[in-house]
């Protein structure tokens, strides 16, 4: 204001520049009352009615400077009006630079004090100084603009930093009240210091009697005394020794004589010289977690119910038998074990007794091995065994043979004398499989042929069972569009009344001509059918084929098909039946279901239910190869069979005088007249075999000497003779 008032007072009527003077005096009074608020504004925001205040101050003191150079300008020359100008710019700088806080004051001041002088220049002809007026301006608005903007990236960038102070000594007031966490300290000499309530409460003792205790001694516990540290305890001593932050360190510590499990992580203290002051850091008892991962990692390598190693863990260490016999050029072997007869019992007394019965076998496993084998669970009734060093293959079959003999031996459960055998199958690393998956696979293989060989045995890998299982899988993936491709046929066998040699019925056998693999064997597909269980939808063309061909025959001839225990366990069993005898219109009386004494094995509940159900609709059961399976009674006792069939091997033994034979035959015959059965002699190929058979009274004779499977159209013509003569 002097300096302006000192501009002036040369030119101008000394009234005139004290009336100004004391608007500006009156304007600086009027901003001098908030000006205390003001200019602690880079230390705090501004409060809404602060800035209104200031903005009010500055419009006043914009329109009381804009009077020198609007209103007295005209009467002024163009030198001092630059002058006066100069005074308004710095005054307009000192807004921009000291307040940053509040930019709308600055541009308040400026857009009057300023607009003003421009207005001025232009008026009085001075355009080049308007435009440096002008740009100026602009220059002290951006800048205005520009540092309220650092300022308050700043103020936010100070909050942030104060509410991450005030949340984190939130957490640590939370983490030292909590239950499960703690503090703690020690000092150079690793002595605890500043002990917090809950460390104290974690170590079960008083804080008091903690202060001051060396902090290993405290969670060694009698351990200390011996020296005997868990290996965890010695990585604590050198990380605190050396002085170096640790995060998440599980100790093993011992607290009134109890292993726990503590979860360490420390930070050195430096004074203000920079010298070591000792450690602090925080902990956690994750004693129960500790135990809970032990738990999952246990189950995740062995098997629950027989506490042996799982399939997980065998796989690791094969992987382990085939790098040692890798690199000292020695071999392993891997041995696979599946029990024999387990489902049957697993099936008919319950998984209660089959659990129990896997764990009494997996005793018998565990006495067998030595430190050369690991022997586990694969799962389900299969078991394994690795042998680290089977450079004697000798060995291996010794092995096999001693495993055999222990599982088959008799055992007692719930009051049960059960039987069971060993199926075992092996390979050679690296000789069959340098590849854990490989040598699994082969094994496997081996295993296949020797159930396929009756069980109870024990084969090796040969390349010829992966040729054959390859077989086994085109044959599968060609039976799975045979249907489709109608490759499917029947065959009709005769069988014929001992007495006047008539034909009574015809069984129907399936046959499968493939177009990739020609004439296939029933002995090959028909297993395979089962174990795919594609034998329900192809048993399900049997019965609708047979029950439409025999509608073809005389009223009095029956047609015989064969049911496996997959198709009779269908829940659409019976329904299937129903539908291939709605379709052809064959009257029930005249179709008869072959089952073995197999299915009964498997669910002798729902397979009884299914039969009666097929009796209860008029169809006719036959019990066929009675006497050489299990031969149960008791399903002859449960259930009507129409028919009993001996088998060909006692009928050839008959024929050949074998006593044992005869016996049997005589035995089956008198049992089936006493429950009002019929029985059928299968097999009889020579005129001697059907005299053989009419003497010891069986009714109906199939076989060879009476006729070969034959087409439907062969079987038609049949019928042609009354008589049926031998062919």
């Amino acid at each position: 204001m002097l300096a302006a008032a000192g501009l002036l007072a040369p030119r101008l009527d000394p009234r005139l520049i004290l009336g100004w003077a004391v608007l500006v005096c009156a304007a600086a009074w009027y901003g001098a009352r908030i000006d205390s608020a003001v200019s602690a504004a880079e230390g705090r925001n501004l409060r809404p009615g602060e800035a209104r205040a200031y903005l009010a101050a500055t419009i006043v003191k914009g329109l009381v400077w804009s009077i020198p150079v609007c209103g007295f300008g005209p009467f002024l020359a163009a030198d001092v009006q630059v002058k006066l100008w100069t005074v308004l710019a710095m005054l307009m700088t000192a807004f921009a630079v000291l307040i940053p806080g509040v930019p709308m004051g600055t541009l308040v001041f400026t857009g009057l004090a300023g607009g003003s002088a421009i207005a001025c220049f232009l008026a009085l002809g001075l355009y080049d100084v308007a435009l440096v007026a002008s740009a100026f301006i602009a220059v002290v608005v951006a800048g205005a603009i520009q540092s309220a903007r650092q300022f308050l990236t700043g103020k936010v960038a100070e909050a942030g930093m104060v509410e991450r102070d005030e949340v984190v000594s939130l957490l640590l007031r939370e983490f030292e009240e909590g239950e499960a966490d703690w503090l703690w300290q020690i000092d150079t000499t690793r002595r605890v210091r500043a002990v917090s309530p809950r460390f104290a409460f974690a170590l079960g003792k008083q804080p008091r009697e903690i202060e001051g205790m060396p902090f290993l001694q405290l969670i060694a516990g009698a351990n200390w005394e011996t020296g005997d540290f868990p290996a965890s305890l010695h990585d604590l001593a050198e990380r605190l020794k050396r002085r170096e932050s640790f995060s998440n360190l599980l100790i093993r510590v011992t607290l009134s004589g109890k292993a726990r499990w503590w979860e360490l992580s420390g930070t050195p203290n430096v004074d203000e010289t920079g010298q070591f002051d000792g450690f602090h850091g925080v902990g956690s008892d994750v004693t129960e977690a500790r135990e809970n991962s032990d738990k999952i990692a246990w189950l995740a390598r062995y098997d629950p119910l027989t506490g042996m190693p799982n399939r997980l863990m065998l796989g690791e260490a094969l992987g382990e038998a085939l790098s040692h016999a890798s690199q000292w050029r020695m071999r392993c072997a891997f041995l696979m074990i599946d029990l024999d007869r387990f489902k049957a019992i697993n099936d008919t007394l319950g998984h209660h007794v089959g659990d129990q019965l896997l764990a009494r076998v997996a005793e018998r496993l565990k006495e067998q091995m030595t430190e050369r084998e690991v022997c586990g669970r694969l799962g389900g009734d299969e078991f394994a065994i690795v042998i680290r060093d089977a450079t004697d293959l000798d060995y291996v079959k010794r092995v096999a043979q001693r495993v055999i003999q222990s599982l088959s031996q008799p055992y007692q459960v719930d009051h049960h004398t059960l039987f069971v055998g060993a199926s075992i199958g092996s390979a050679i690393g690296p000789r069959d499989g340098d590849a854990v998956e490989t040598l699994m696979r082969n094994a496997d293989l081996a295993l296949y042929r020797s159930k396929d060989e009756g069980g109870n045995a024990h084969f090796t890998y040969e390349p010829a069972l992966h040729t054959r299982a390859e077989e086994r899988r085109k044959l599968e993936s060609s039976m799975r569009s045979a249907l489709e491709r109608k490759e499917f046929t029947l065959n009709f066998q005769p069988v014929v009344d001992t007495q006047n040699e008539t034909v009574v019925s015809f069984e129907a056998l399936l046959r499968w001509n493939s177009k990739e693999h020609g004439a296939v064997s029933p002995v090959k597909f028909i297993p395979l059918a089962e174990d795919t269980r594609l034998i329900i939808p192809i048993g399900e063309w049997v019965l609708r084929e047979a029950c439409r061909e025999a509608m073809n025959w005389p009223d009095h001839v029956r047609v015989a098909a064969n049911v496996s225990g997959e198709q009779l366990l269908d829940p659409n069993f019976v329904t299937s039946v129903v539908s291939a005898l709605t379709e052809s219109g064959l009257p029930a009386a005249r179709l008869e279901l072959e089952v073995t004494e197999s299915i009964f094995l498997r669910d002798a509940t729902l397979a009884r239910s299914a039969l009666e159900k097929i009796m209860a609709l008029g169809c006719k059961v036959a019990l066929d190869d009675f006497g050489t399976g299990y031969s149960s009674l008791g399903y002859l006792r449960k259930l009507r069979f129409s028919t009993i069939k001996i088998d060909r091997s006692f009928v050839q033994g008959a024929a050949t005088g074998n006593a044992e034979s005869l016996a049997i035959i005589r035995a089956v015959v008198a049992m089936a007249d006493s429950l009002d059965m019929s029985t059928t002699a299968e097999g009889a190929e020579t005129e001697k075999e059907v005299e053989m058979i009419r003497k010891l009274g069986c009714r109906k004779i199939q076989g060879y000497y009476y006729g070969r499977p034959m087409s439907a159209k062969d079987a038609v013509a049949l019928f042609r003779n009354r008589a049926f003569s031998a062919v």
